[in-house]
């Protein structure tokens, strides 16, 4: 292993959890999680001003930098590299919700006939049949997770519980949640990647 022998202490403790993270060993995963998710959580709450945004980024941030802890290599501290998956991801869900939808000649036209620019929030019955089909496939994949990963993907995206509210229900440390609910992000995103239904 190629160690910076510029790392400070702290950076020299979190390989070892790295190392710990990259055998499997969650309790890694979680130790990891809990000494950077508040850093995390409040660099993207500057970044995006929405508290319930950025709880959802630092979920997936840490998702992504623990599906690729592989490559990650210690020439440079993994909180840099942490942070920089973060804020890339931020970036990159930055770029989407700023995207206009609308060309610029239609904008125009919508001065002299206003009725151009106005839309129904319903959608179609095409757009709203497509959205039933993914919810179904999306149930079925849920229902391949084991417990308790299925349990807390129902809780938090189908009961819209908080994490406060999970940890009440299943009576298990915010933490286990937080780590938990990435993780099952995580199994999902795989199964997905398996069956093509991305």
């Amino acid at each position: 292993m190629e160690v910076n022998r510029q790392l400070s202490e702290n950076a020299r403790n979190d390989l070892i959890l790295v190392e710990e993270a990259k055998k499997g060993n969650e309790k890694a995963f979680a130790a990891l999680m809990n000494r950077y998710r508040d850093s995390i959580y409040f660099m993207l709450l500057k970044m995006v001003n929405n508290p319930s945004d950025a709880e959802d980024l630092t979920i997936e941030a840490f998702g992504k930098a623990f599906r690729s802890i592989d490559t990650y290599v210690p020439r440079f501290a993994f909180s840099t590299w942490l942070f920089m998956i973060a804020s890339n991801n931020c970036i990159d869900f930055i770029r989407k919700k700023q995207a206009s939808p609308v060309p610029l000649d239609q904008w125009q036209d919508g001065f002299e006939n206003p009725a151009v620019n106005l839309q129904s929030d319903m959608p179609d019955p095409e757009e709203a049949l497509i959205t039933d089909q993914k919810i179904a496939t999306l149930r079925k994949v849920v229902n391949q997770l084991k417990s308790p990963y299925r349990e807390i993907i129902e809780l938090r995206f189908y009961k819209e519980y908080s994490y406060e509210e999970i940890s009440a229900e299943l009576k298990i440390p915010l933490g286990t949640v937080k780590a938990q609910l990435f993780r099952a992000k995580s199994l999902l995103y795989n199964i997905f990647k398996k069956t093509d239904n991305r």
